[in-house]
């Protein structure tokens, strides 16, 4: 039996360093060459709190392209939760259809609290501003495919640090290598203590700047992000950071050849169009990855591979 199978992915914590490579290993191969029918007889269920885009897709083309069934709900007024449904009986509800539930709600812990109570494996989506796992393999495995290496990169996290869950879930993934942080963001918007005592606990390098323009040629690794205006409560301060960053083609010209611009989408201003046409744009192969990243996790929770 696989270690991961019948195991819920919460947080990125939940898997070792070394389960982590054997799922992008796992993605590798299906790449290569998909398993039609892996999943045939399977029921999926996504149980989406908050709108999306890439993730809910992704994981639907994941799930159909081995053959699984996908059933669940795209946002909270499309369920029982507009009748005043609990989460617990909505999970308990849901596992009784499912071989496994993907879920995202806007509560940090409503995932793991899912995990607590589900008689059948959870997959976090994203919960609030605090994780978002499977977003982190997918940004791992393009990571890895455009370097050759997990190890001894530089690695520039732009925009929002505070509330981006991307951030901090690649923050910690990346700590279980030879990192090089460099950290760009509006003191406003800047990395929590936390998540840098981390960092300084494993004896790895980060550094803060308010600006890349004239560092950017130091990057292996720039994972851009936009500041989420879903995550203000004042419309001020939202307004006053909403465009601090963006990153235009010109930037590009003394970069390194092997650098890599990456950003989960959607994408608002922090890249200038112009940056689409660069080699160096990642950004939506980066999104492709997760089709197969994410059939990884699901066929190996499930115990077929």
């Amino acid at each position: 039996m696989s270690s991961l199978q019948n195991k819920s992915l919460v947080s990125i914590n939940d898997y070792t360093p070394e389960e982590l490579i054997q799922i992008l290993d796992i993605a590798e191969s299906f790449e290569k060459k998909m398993p039609a029918g892996l999943l045939e007889d399977k029921v999926i269920s996504t149980l989406f709190y908050e709108p999306s885009t890439r993730t809910r897709l992704s994981f639907e083309s994941a799930v159909n392209r081995l053959g699984g069934h996908i059933v669940g709900f795209s946002e909270a007024a499309n369920s029982s939760v507009t009748k005043g449904e609990t989460l617990k009986d909505t999970v308990l509800t849901v596992s009784n259809y499912s071989d496994l539930i993907v879920i995202r709600h806007p509560v940090e812990g409503s995932a793991r609290y899912a995990s607590e109570i589900a008689p059948v494996p959870v997959v976090n989506a994203g919960d609030g501003a605090n994780q978002h796992p499977t977003q982190t393999l997918l940004d791992l495995y393009s990571i890895r495919k455009t370097q050759g290496t997990l190890d001894g990169l530089n690695i520039f996290m732009v925009g929002d640090l505070k509330y981006g869950r991307t951030v901090h879930s690649l923050l910690i993934a990346l700590s279980e290598f030879n990192t090089t942080f460099n950290f760009i963001s509006p003191e406003e918007l800047r990395v929590p203590e936390g998540y840098k005592l981390i960092l300084e606990k494993k004896g790895l390098k980060y550094y803060e700047h308010t600006d890349f323009t004239e560092i950017i040629s130091r990057a292996d690794i720039v994972y851009m992000t936009r500041v989420q205006r879903e995550r203000f409560s004042d419309p001020l301060e939202y307004e006053k950071v909403k465009n601090i960053y963006i990153l235009r083609k010109s930037m590009l010209e003394n970069t390194k050849e092997n650098m890599r611009i990456l950003h989960p989408l959607p994408r608002v201003n922090e890249i200038d169009t112009s940056v689409d046409s660069s080699p160096k744009a990642y950004y939506f192969q980066q999104a492709l990855n997760g089709v197969y990243v994410r059939q990884a996790i699901i066929a190996s929770i499930l115990g077929l591979v």
